[in-house]
């Protein structure tokens, strides 16, 4: 996303007013730099966000697929540009290759994003999640069932990986079908070797729609997460101007067009089942606390999503490398 873009769709009133007042001279008009929120001393270079970013992590981070030492592309990227203007200050993106804790200890960064809200490992602060996402279970169109540990349920995933252990875990080890990546995790759902995909929700979304996979979520493998920034956990006043600026990122839309882009629509999981340990019939359920506050955010900031879209562009989401 541009950054003068971001800057028109903060400043669209101001720069409505500025032109009716300025007649034809309104064509050189740039709205003004905002105002820098943190002091220098929370930053590691002057006058600049350094974020970090897990560029193997499509469509939060990627490289293009025809140029991989190309741009860093994707919904982190986005958001990170447009938290640098709400604080005032220049962005640098840096691939931390999903080493959150290396990046900020290190000072190599100031914030990291597209931290897991239920990652306990880590010793920084996080904010409060910034887009909602979970391990999904995913199906055809046509999928109305949430499997039990009795249907012995065949579930494609990218394994080893996290989504890979919370599928043998439910549905025991007979269940799942390992793939080396989440697009032939797809692949073998539209094919009917297996009948379920298990992924991340928001990668197994951009994957279904850049994919143009006949799939949607139909379950939850346990409760709702999101993605987070996190910051030094010595740096409270950098953690401040964070927690603020992200607010105003998700209560005024700009979110929820970011995430319109990559995945078609803002990811809503507060409806979806959510099957616990065992799957017992007891035990599943819809929606979960961390879904239903993200939810509860995405519909509270529904229309001015909708006039945000109109002036913002985010980075192709086709360009992004899938995983």
């Amino acid at each position: 996303m541009k950054r003068w873009k971001l800057a028109v769709l903060v400043c669209a009133v101001v720069t409505c007013a500025c032109l009716l007042l300025a007649g034809c001279g309104s064509q050189n008009y740039k709205p003004a730099a905002k105002e820098q929120t943190v002091p220098a001393s929370a930053l590691g270079a002057a006058g600049t966000l350094r974020v970090g970013v897990d560029a193997s992590h499509a469509p939060l981070a990627g490289k293009p697929k025809n140029d991989p030492n190309g741009k860093t592309m994707g919904i982190d990227v986005d958001v990170a540009e447009c938290l640098a203007d709400e604080m005032g200050l220049k962005l640098e993106i840096v691939d931390i290759e999903g080493d959150a804790q290396e990046a900020l200890d290190s000072g190599k960064v100031d914030v990291v994003l597209g931290v897991d809200a239920s990652d306990t490992d880590g010793t920084y602060w996080k904010s409060e999640p910034y887009m909602v996402t979970g391990v999904a279970l995913f199906g055809t169109s046509a999928e109305n069932s949430v499997p039990t540990l009795n249907s012995k349920p065949k579930i494609a995933a990218k394994a080893p990986t996290t989504v890979s252990w919370r599928v043998t875990n439910l549905f025991g080890d007979g269940s799942l079908i390992s793939k080396e990546s989440t697009t032939e995790a797809f692949e073998a759902l539209i094919s009917g070797s297996s009948r379920y995909v298990a992924a991340d929700a928001v990668v197994g979304t951009y994957n279904a729609k850049t994919g143009k996979y006949d799939a949607k979520i139909v379950a939850l493998l346990g409760d709702a997460s999101g993605y987070c920034a996190a910051v030094a956990s010595n740096n409270t006043e950098l953690q401040s101007a964070v927690a603020t600026a992200i607010g105003k990122l998700v209560s005024g839309g700009i979110i929820d067009v970011i995430e319109a882009e990559y995945l078609g629509s803002p990811l809503n999981l507060s409806q979806v089942a959510i099957v616990k340990s065992q799957l017992s019939d007891s035990n599943s359920s819809a929606g979960s606390a961390a879904a239903s506050g993200a939810s509860a955010a995405s519909a509270s900031s529904a229309a001015a999503a909708s006039d945000a879209a109109a002036s913002t562009e985010a980075a192709s989401a086709g360009s992004a490398t899938q995983q």
